[in-house]
């Protein structure tokens, strides 16, 4: 768990951005009379409430495991990221809908080149607060802070389109260009809000890590298995920043439960080291018995649901060394 101060500054620099940047598009759309840069001032108080969503949820997910919530807090990040996404929806949405109304109906614009100013700088401000979020988001691997982040980014590309087509007006006289790019990065920042909800929501679905974070895994757990072991039934989820890997441990049948506890520290101490921070479930089972297959879950894991042949028992006469565990005293 990272610290919570580590966290939740690049927010507060967010809510502090979101402050200064409706106050300067406010006054941009008042003396221009733009539809552009008043969809711009309105998503920028979006911008507000869901950075204050997002510091909210980031101290609620810093709260270590408790008695009513055993594996911490951390999914509310999804929560609070869905909720973000949603917004940007609604305000790609809003940006379209307005740039429509504007040009079936123009109205004529003034001060162009002052309230564009105003614009420009509140992008800049946005654009800087935005790449520090999205860095420090995937530094952290917080979800709120990634969706703060491209918030805010898709706020930066709303206004590059208002003030593209601020300057055409300008350039040519033209009215519609205005409601062109309004439309043009309404629809773009709509696609973005979409693709963060379907994020949000594989989280709090407990949706598998991606597949190469799974390979990854699978490579760690088969390179510290002694010869004779396996496994198999890998389940794994995210919850925020943090990582739950789980699988069933298959051993001889007549390991000790010494033998079998050691291994099994031992690879949760290997997957640790692979990804700090996370949590790590095994379930040890004898290898050679029924109960340990369950051919039907298996096969919908996409996993083999055929269990291996038994291996061979040494023989004592052959001078065969014992197994890990069968050693006298083995058992405690």
């Amino acid at each position: 768990m990272q610290p919570i101060a580590q966290l939740r500054w690049p927010v507060a620099l967010s809510i502090a951005a979101a402050v200064a940047t409706i106050g300067m598009k406010g006054a941009a759309y008042g003396l221009t009379g733009s539809v552009g840069l008043l969809t711009d001032a309105l998503e920028s108080g979006v911008n507000l409430l869901a950075a204050l969503t997002a510091y909210f949820a980031l101290c609620y997910a810093a709260r270590p495991a408790d008695r009513s919530h055993t594996y911490g807090h951390e999914k509310i990040e999804f929560f609070s990221s869905g909720l973000e996404g949603t917004l940007i929806v609604v305000a790609g949405l809003g940006a379209a809908g307005y740039g429509v109304r504007r040009l079936v109906a123009p109205e004529p614009l003034d001060a162009l080149a002052l309230g564009g100013g105003l614009a420009l700088v509140a992008s800049l401000v946005n654009l800087v607060v935005a790449r520090v979020l999205l860095a420090q988001g995937r530094r952290h691997r917080s979800i709120v802070m990634e969706a703060d982040g491209k918030h805010l980014m898709a706020d930066v590309w709303t206004s590059a389109g208002v003030l593209i087509g601020l300057a055409l007006v300008q350039a040519t006289g033209k009215l519609f260009f205005d409601a062109l790019l309004a439309i043009a990065m309404g629809l773009h920042i709509t696609r973005e809000g979409l693709e963060l909800i379907r994020r949000s929501f594989d989280g709090l679905m407990d949706h598998a890590l991606p597949p190469d974070e799974l390979a990854r895994i699978r490579e760690v757990i088969r390179s510290n298995l002694p010869e004779g072991a396996g496994f198999h039934l890998l389940r794994t989820r995210a919850s925020g920043a943090r990582w739950f890997v789980e699988f069933h441990l298959l051993v001889d049948g007549e390991l000790s439960v010494r033998a079998g506890h050691r291994l099994a520290n031992e690879l949760e101490a290997a997957l640790t080291a692979a990804r700090p921070g996370v949590a790590v479930t095994i379930h040890v089972e004898p290898v050679d018995e029924q109960d340990s297959w369950e051919p039907e879950y298996l096969r919908r894991l996409g996993e083999d649901a055929a269990p291996p042949p038994p291996p061979p028992r040494p023989d004592p006469a052959d001078g065969t060394p014992p197994r890990p565990g069968d050693e006298p005293g083995a058992n405690g």
